[in-house]
């Protein structure tokens, strides 16, 4: 059988619209993710040794326990005890948490690896804890950051395509769709390959212009 994607043409709008939906999901999971590593960093560079423990927790649980169950977890465990979540926002949530505890790790490393001086300045100044980390620690420790979060976005990317299991028509669940109907799982596929990989190319090309410019306004600082 020769390789005709011409037969996809009808389809094009189902796989945009799946396309458009993961990437939705992705934006909400990348921007959630970041909110959770970023309070679980601040909680394991804690003085307070429960709120180290809380952020250990949280990381060791949620790095360790395949991404597949705790969206199942979610999806189908959560309404036994009466907790009701679309497919959406289930798939954002979980991806959100469990990029949260890979993110926290990379951030706390970046905030380790602040120098003991700068905070002290801060305290001297008369600063808050909670105001020199958000103000200062925060936006160094992402410039030796920036580059590792993006590995982990990325990820995200690519863990997405689980959301199908859930019943949620996203990329992946628009092309097995496609496929079946056309029995072209070859061009079904490829196209799958090429979006995926465009989505990554714009998430590294978007780290990258982040770094460059965070280390330019460092310097400029």
């Amino acid at each position: 059988m020769a390789f005709d994607l011409t037969v996809l043409v009808p389809y094009l709008g189902q796989l945009a619209d799946g396309a458009l939906l993961t990437a939705e999901a992705c934006f909400f999971a990348v921007l959630g993710s970041f909110v959770c590593g970023t309070l679980a960093a601040f909680a394991a560079t804690s003085a307070e040794p429960g709120l180290r423990r809380i952020a250990g927790a949280y990381t060791g649980l949620f790095r360790n326990i395949p991404f597949i169950v705790q969206l199942f977890f979610f999806y189908f465990g959560l309404p036994e005890i009466g907790l009701y979540i679309d497919a959406f926002t289930t798939g954002c949530i979980a991806l959100s948490i469990a990029g949260g505890a890979y993110a926290a790790d990379v951030l706390r490393a970046g905030i380790l690896s602040v120098d003991p001086g700068v905070v002290e300045a801060a305290k001297v100044s008369g600063l808050t804890r909670l105001a020199t980390f958000r103000l200062i620690v925060l936006p160094i420790a992402l410039r030796a950051s920036v580059r590792p979060l993006g590995s982990v976005f990325i990820n995200l990317i690519l863990t997405s395509s689980i959301l199908s299991t859930i019943t949620l028509n996203e990329l992946t669940g628009a092309a097995k769709i496609v496929a079946s109907t056309t029995f072209r799982p070859f061009e079904v596929y490829f196209v799958l390959l090429v979006v995926y990989a465009g989505l990554t190319y714009l998430m590294s090309l978007a780290i990258s212009l982040l770094h460059r410019r965070l280390n330019r306004y460092m310097a400029e600082g």
